[in-house]
């Protein structure tokens, strides 16, 4: 399947991911390297680290993994600019250090430290993009971009979401093309650029239906599958008020989804929440919410305080239900 590389015309001057990348070479490797030599064992050793910090991110929430996701990155940066190594070796060690600026960053933002993961994710994509690597460039891009449509920067968000999906290669993973259509989805959804945003939807699940592409997906997109296609299309139906379509959908992927994680199930019962109101289920929109602040209350992630406040305040309109008030004066 050939996706068109203009998806959107939104009237916004083009970017690249050239304008996001940072002033000065963080990366760059000291001209007299003290550090010790090291091969292809080393970079294996930290590509594990990686995928156990990813693997934690799924049950821990940002502030309590920023600690040992930012002495990682630290680390793994001064290998590479003190040590001595192979150019083969060298561009893995980049590889690396953008997957876990990626996910490094990720938590930055989970933590609401958002200057530090936007400086985190810059990082990131000058990795990538030194190790010339489309797919993780549009990654690190696109999660940068999910930031900053979520934290008042909504044009930015379109802008670098636009630049990630024009970095991916039409010849890219299925997986790869579905989660920067997602993002740019949401960031044109977040801009209320409804259009643009139903149509990168629609294109975003074309690319992951795709049979003909049968490309392997890196393996830090182990999550990107139809159930999370389907909750971001059920949170942009909730965004624009289409509660008819969000919460079956809502409902659907919440009664299939790993209890396990805890913070994810607490922000798509956020959206449930939201969608029911805007329903006119003002009593189980009640139910859903108190289990939103039950769940969120023993999470350390600003992403579900967030929404917890977004849903409290949505309930207010529904103050004089019972249910509701019950939910707003003694569980909020």
């Amino acid at each position: 399947m050939q996706i068109a590389a203009t998806v959107g015309e939104s009237g916004h001057t083009p970017a690249t991911i050239a304008d996001f990348l940072p002033e000065t070479d963080p990366l760059r490797p000291l001209s007299v390297r003290l550090g010790r030599r090291i091969g292809a064992t080393d970079v294996k050793d930290l590509a594990g680290r990686v995928h156990a910090l990813r693997l934690a991110d799924d049950v821990l929430a940002g502030r309590d993994l920023i600690g040992p996701a930012l002495r990682e990155l630290r680390s793994a940066v001064k290998l590479y600019r003190e040590a001595s190594y192979t150019a083969e070796v060298g561009r893995s060690m980049l590889l690396q250090i953008g997957e876990l600026a990626q996910i490094s960053g990720w938590i930055a933002s989970d933590a609401g430290r958002h200057d530090e993961a936007d400086r985190i994710y810059r990082l990131g994509i000058s990795a990538a993009a030194q190790a010339e690597d489309p797919a993780l460039i549009g990654n690190l891009a696109g999660s940068l971009a999910y930031q900053y449509s979520n934290t008042g920067r909504e044009a930015d968000g379109v802008l670098l979401a636009r630049a990630a999906w024009d970095s991916v290669s039409r010849e890219a993973p299925a997986a790869v093309q579905a989660l920067t259509l997602d993002r740019l989805a949401w960031a044109h959804t977040k801009a209320h650029e409804n259009q643009d945003a139903m149509r990168n939807l629609g294109l975003a699940s074309e690319a992951l239906a795709d049979e003909t592409n049968r490309i392997p997906s890196p393996n830090y997109l182990y999550w990107v599958n139809q159930g999370e296609l389907q909750v971001m299309e059920a949170r942009v139906y909730t965004e624009l008020h289409r509660p008819l379509r969000a919460v079956p959908q809502l409902k659907d992927v919440l009664k299939r989804y790993d209890s396990a994680h805890v913070r994810e199930t607490a922000l798509y019962l956020s959206w449930l929440a939201v969608a029911l109101a805007d329903a006119n289920e003002p009593e189980e929109s009640a139910q859903t919410a108190a289990r939103v602040i039950s769940l969120s209350s023993d999470v350390a992630s600003d992403r579900t305080a967030e929404r917890v406040r977004v849903v409290v305040n949505r309930l207010e309109q529904y103050r004089d239900v019972p249910e509701v008030r019950y939910v707003l004066d003694n569980v909020a």
